[in-house]
């Protein structure tokens, strides 16, 4: 269910009335004996998101470049003194 579904394992854990920690560690154990570790391919909806948030993370990145040109340009205008 956690692998296949992509449920939580506390969902899941709660469900099937299990310790949280003892599936999660079944759920490692298998991951690791079917290479699904921390490299295994994203759920569509989490690549989605992943897409989501980068392209959301490059416009900030443009967004606070041009804040600190602005920044600069208004501070070498300002008068001394």
């Amino acid at each position: 269910m956690v692998v296949e579904l992509g449920k939580s394992t506390a969902q899941v854990a709660r469900d099937l009335q299990l310790h949280e920690s003892t599936l999660g560690r079944w759920v490692a154990k298998w991951r690791a004996e079917h290479g699904q570790g921390t490299d295994a391919p994203l759920r569509p909806a989490d690549a989605a998101r992943l897409a989501e948030l980068e392209e959301a993370n490059r416009q900030l990145e443009l967004e606070n470049r041009f804040l600190k040109k602005a920044a600069a340009f208004f501070a070498r205008e300002l008068p001394q003194g």
